[in-house]
C-alpha cells in the first residue's frame, strides 16, 4: 500500500445549489485528503447526492467552486471531469443492461481511445495494440472484483449485488484518483454488503484510490471511514472522525438519535 498524503486532493468551497426556490446545498465547504475514505451522511433529502452531482459536473452550483488539484471543476462537463480522474457510481444502477459485464467495462474505456480511421479500419499496428491493452486493463478489474464467472453474462440478468459490483468496476475502468460511491450497499442483503465493503476497502488500500462514500448504513460508515461529514437539509452540521461524530450533539439530534 502506498503511503498516504495529508494534502487535500479535492476541495469544495462555499457550494450552494438552488432549484427554483428550494436550496439543496447551502455554503458547503470541506476537503478530501489523498488516500482517505471520507463518508457523507445525513437524512434522506439532506443533499448528499446533489453534492456528488455537483462535484461530477451533472449540476452547476449557484455559488462556490470545486477544486481538484490545480483544476477548477465547477464549469466543466462530466466527461472532462472523468478524464481528469474522478469517477462515480450511482444510487440507481446506471449500466447498459443489454450488454455483457465485459462490454460494460470496455465501454468505460472509450475516453482513453483516440480513433484513427485509417489504422482502425485496417485493424493493425497501433489500433490492435490499443485494443489488447484496453482488454488487459478490463480483465485485471474483473479479477480484482472476482467477477470472472460472469464476464460474458448480460448485466440485466445478474442479481442486484453483482450489478453493483460491475458498476464499481466500470468506475475503476476510468482509472480515477477519486471514486465517489453513492449508496453502494443500498438494497443488499448482509452477505452482499460484506462483499461490497471488502471491495471498497481493497479499492482504498490495494488500488490506492481516494474514496468519497455516501451511505445510510451507520455500522459500515463508523467502521471504515477515516472522517465523516454530516448534512442536514443541505447544510453541513458536523465534520470529524467516527468517534467525534458519534458523540456530536447536533448529529445525534438530527440523524443518529439517542444511543
Amino acid at each position: 500500500m502506498a503511503a498516504r498524503s495529508n494534502s487535500p486532493i479535492l476541495r469544495c468551497e462555499d457550494i450552494s445549489l438552488v432549484f427554483g426556490g428550494v436550496t439543496a446545498l447551502s455554503e458547503i465547504s470541506f476537503e478530501v485528503k489523498e488516500g482517505e475514505l471520507l463518508s457523507i451522511i445525513g437524512p434522506n433529502g439532506a443533499g448528499k447526492t446533489s453534492l456528488i452531482n455537483t462535484i461530477t459536473g451533472f449540476y452547476r452550483p449557484w455559488r462556490g467552486a470545486v477544486y481538484f488539484g490545480q483544476h477548477t471543476l465547477t464549469k466543466l462537463p462530466p466527461y472532462k471531469i472523468a478524464k481528469l480522474g474522478i469517477a462515480r457510481t450511482f444510487q440507481n444502477i446506471e449500466l447498459f443492461s443489454g450488454l455483457t459485464v465485459l462490454e460494460n467495462l470496455l465501454a468505460a474505456r472509450h475516453i482513453f481511445v483516440k480513433p484513427n480511421i485509417f489504422t482502425s479500419s485496417l485493424y493493425y499496428g497501433p489500433a490492435q495494440k490499443k485494443e489488447i491493452r484496453e482488454r488487459e486493463i478490463v480483465e485485471n478489474i474483473i479479477d480484482f472484483l472476482e467477477i470472472q464467472a460472469i464476464r460474458h453474462q448480460e448485466v440485466g440478468s445478474l442479481p442486484y449485488g453483482l450489478r453493483k459490483r460491475v458498476e464499481l468496476g466500470r468506475a475503476l475502468a476510468l482509472e480515477p484518483q477519486i471514486i465517489l460511491l453513492d449508496e453502494p450497499t443500498a438494497g443488499m442483503n448482509v452477505e452482499e454488503k460484506e462483499d461490497m465493503v471488502r471491495f471498497v476497502l481493497d479499492v482504498l488500500e490495494e488500488a490506492n484510490k481516494t474514496v468519497i462514500l455516501v451511505e445510510h448504513d451507520m455500522d459500515i460508515v463508523m467502521d471504515i471511514s477515516d472522517r465523516i461529514v454530516v448534512f442536514d437539509f443541505g447544510v453541513k452540521i458536523a465534520e470529524g472522525t467516527p468517534q467525534e461524530i458519534k458523540t456530536d450533539e447536533r448529529v445525534i439530534k438530527a440523524y443518529l438519535g439517542e444511543q
